[in-house]
């Protein structure tokens, strides 16, 4: 017997409705504030409609679509939540109307210096430079002494966003091989 449309799940139910593990379900809730089961006692989780048809949405852009966590942090904060539902819901009349509603509703933005075009919402993450903290083949010890203060000032803000990325990589090779087994 399935449950009525308006019933809450539990996370296994939506990890088997959206092909995730659960644990991915418990770390999207740390990264994502919009996402909030209703915990009972024993912390297990209930999950509304409205969250799952969200999940659903995030799902979509970070696997489907290749944003990055930061990207649909920025998507949700500019966007809304019924944006990202209907992405994930497919509803791309819905998509352009609240785009063109929140358009109307936002001045244009500035104009951003072309290293951080990839961060705007929207557009999907640029492929990895292959580039690993400055020292990459050639290119790498041609730039060593343009670098050489930052690494005694400690770590640079590129290192950072490498370090991160590399985090997202081997958390979504983690999802991939729990999947596997």
């Amino acid at each position: 017997m399935d449950k009525s449309p308006d019933a809450f799940r539990t996370i296994s139910e939506v990890a088997d409705d959206l092909d995730l593990p659960q644990h991915v379900l418990r770390f999207w809730e740390t990264r994502f504030t919009q996402i909030k089961p209703m915990k009972r006692g024993g912390g297990r989780r209930y999950y509304r409609p409205d969250d799952v048809e969200l999940l659903k949405g995030i799902r979509t852009l970070l696997y489907d679509q290749g944003y990055t966590i930061k990207g649909v942090q920025k998507l949700l904060k500019q966007n809304g939540n019924k944006f990202v539902i209907a992405i994930g819901s497919g509803d791309m009349a819905a998509v352009e109307a609240l785009s063109a509603s929140i358009a109307e509703e936002k001045p244009a933005p500035p104009r951003v210096a072309a290293a951080e075009e990839d961060q705007l919402v929207g557009k999907a993450r640029l492929p990895s430079t292959r580039r690993f903290f400055g020292l990459g083949g050639e290119a790498g010890k041609a730039g060593e002494d343009a670098h050489e203060p930052e690494r005694k000032a400690g770590m640079s803000r590129d290192d950072r966003a490498l370090l991160q990325e590399a985090l997202y990589d081997l958390l979504e090779c983690k999802r991939l091989l729990d999947q596997v087994r």
